[in-house]
This record gives C-alpha cells, sequence and structure tokens, in this order.
C-alpha cells in the first residue's frame, strides 16, 4: 500500500496571513524525502488553499508522483491539461463545504464526467474518480473509462461504533475487490488517521492511501519527516 501525503493544510496556514510561509512545496518536498509515494493537492475554484504557482512548481520539482484533486469544470481542467500531472481525481466541491463531503454521484453525470475523463486522456493523464464504496458506482466509473477509483473513507473514519466501523470496512474491502476485478486501480482517502489506519491497513486490494490533516496535524509536534516516517510504521500490516 502506498502512501501519498495532501499537502492543502500547509497553503490552508500559510494563506491564513497572507504571508509566504509556511511554503507547501518546500513542505511537499520534504515529503518525498521522509519516504512518501506522492503528493496531493486540491485545486479549488475559489483557490482558498493550493495556488496556480503551487502546482506549476510541484510539477517542476516532484520526482514522485503528483496526485491533482479538481472539480470537472472547464477552467480546472484546462489548467490540469496544462499543467500535466501524473494523476487527476475528480471530486465533487461545493463552495462552502470545510472539506470535501462525500463521493460523486457518477450515475447522475455519467456524460460531463465521461467527456472530462476523455479530455484528459488526450492529454495523457490518468483519472481517479472519488466516491463511494458502491458497486454500481464502481460500474459506472468503469463504463466511462476510469483508470482508478478513490474510494471515499470519511464513513469509516467517523463511525460512531466499533459496529458501524467494522460493517463500512466491509464495504471498502467488497469495492476494493470489485474495482479490480474491472480492471481499475484503487486508491482510498478521508479521515484516514494513526489510529484508524491500523485497521484499514489490513484492506486487501487498497493500491494506494491519500493523508493530509492528521499528518500535518502530527508534523507540528514532531516534524514533517518524522510524522511521515511514523506513519509508514503504521501502515505495516501485522
Amino acid at each position: 500500500m502506498r502512501l501519498c501525503i495532501n499537502i492543502d493544510h500547509v497553503a490552508t496556514l500559510r494563506n491564513a496571513r497572507g504571508e509566504m510561509q509556511p511554503d507547501p512545496v518546500t513542505l511537499a518536498l520534504l515529503c518525498e524525502q521522509a519516504g512518501a509515494d506522492g503528493i496531493v493537492v486540491h485545486l479549488r475554484e475559489d483557490r482558498r488553499h493550493i495556488k496556480d504557482r503551487d502546482v506549476k512548481l510541484l510539477r517542476e520539482l516532484l520526482t514522485t508522483k503528483l496526485d491533482l484533486e479538481m472539480a470537472a469544470t472547464p477552467e480546472i481542467i484546462a489548467a490540469a491539461c496544462n499543467i500535466l500531472p501524473d494523476l487527476v481525481t475528480i471530486v465533487p466541491e461545493k463552495r462552502m463545504e470545510l472539506t470535501t463531503e462525500g463521493g460523486l454521484n457518477v450515475l447522475d453525470n455519467i456524460e460531463h464526467l465521461k467527456d472530462a475523463i476523455k479530455e484528459l486522456h488526450k492529454h495523457r493523464i490518468e483519472v481517479s474518480l472519488f466516491i463511494e464504496p458502491d458497486i454500481e458506482q464502481i460500474n459506472a466509473a468503469s463504463d466511462i473509462q476510469s483508470d482508478f477509483i478513490e474510494i471515499h473513507t470519511g464513513i469509516f473514519a467517523n463511525a460512531g461504533s466499533l459496529e458501524e466501523e467494522f460493517e463500512e470496512l466491509e464495504k471498502v474491502r467488497l469495492a476494493a475487490k470489485h474495482a479490480k476485478k474491472l480492471g481499475m486501480g484503487v486508491n482510498a482517502g478521508h479521515g484516514l488517521n494513526y489510529q484508524n489506519m491500523k485497521t484499514f491497513r489490513n484492506v486487501p486490494d487498497i493500491d494506494e492511501v491519500s493523508i493530509g490533516h492528521s499528518i500535518i496535524a502530527r508534523a507540528l509536534y514532531v516534524g514533517l519527516p518524522a510524522a511521515v516516517k511514523e506513519m509508514f510504521e503504521v501502515m505495516k500490516t501485522s
């Protein structure tokens, strides 16, 4: 299971005072040096945290993988086709949300998403769709030629009981297995942290996890390289 690190919260802190520090690009490179398999950033329409400048510099400087999270809007699709990230992860986006609140409804947006994927594929950019662990949504993603899915793990991460946690984990397991049978790569993310990864790490068929908030928060105590390495230790299967 690979680990990609979302550095959006570094940009949030930088933007709080309109300053240049902390620089998300520098922190991304520190993550790479600590062993991260890739960097994730969300280029929102309102540019509330990551800026175009950040993504362009990351594309130039990263030696691992750049995963660009984005809404499937004409402006952001054009930006992605100019930047050429290794992977685009299409997510739902609402202006007032604190963070992405759930998965895409692929079934209700087939033609729009199909056109977006087609345009990104023209530029040889692989595409992932951020969706719930739902078989019908996975089938729809496969039908429109998505290369990957990223399973939304927020319900698992926020479960109020062990019963709910394991019920959701089983949905994730079945969803990942099904997506693999359809020939898609399987990523996962949202709300994963140092505690729940001890359970999640044993789910088969997950190629990669995307983790941001918990690692950046931990870095305030121990430093970023140590926080990254600690997550790798947690991710080791028993």
